[in-house]
């Protein structure tokens, strides 16, 4: 199985990094949207992306709404991962097409409970 990390936190994407491989996943890492998308384009297929709401250059909202309209990505499972704690912010993300919304600070059993909701880990 394969993971993308996009998020603009060295330490945060070094973090699920080292989560999910303890897993068994293979990852990959990016530090925004676009550079989330550039790899999503060369180096796929991934099973799921894990994505950060705010980064420069183009934000995570903004980049599920790019993958959900591209029908080759179908098959993708999109898990924010962000501090934004609003309501109106988790219904936009799940309006945009993430499949879940897990929010910072996490531990790494909310983060394997909620790869577990979206059908990525048993």
């Amino acid at each position: 199985m394969r993971a993308l990390i996009v998020d603009d936190s060295r330490f945060t994407r070094d973090y699920l990094k080292l989560l999910l491989m303890r897993r068994g996943l293979d990852c990959m890492a990016a530090e925004n949207g676009a550079a989330g998308l550039e790899c999503l384009g060369c180096s796929g297929p991934y099973d799921v992306a894990l994505v950060d709401w705010n980064m420069p250059v183009m934000g995570g909202l903004e980049m599920v709404k790019v993958m959900r309209r591209d029908p080759a990505l179908d098959g993708l499972k999109i898990l924010m991962v962000t501090t934004e704690a609003e309501n109106g912010n988790i219904e936009a993300a799940l309006e945009a097409g993430a499949d879940e919304y897990l929010m910072k600070p996490f531990d790494e059993t909310c983060l394997i409970e909620k790869l577990g909701m979206i059908g990525v880990l048993p």
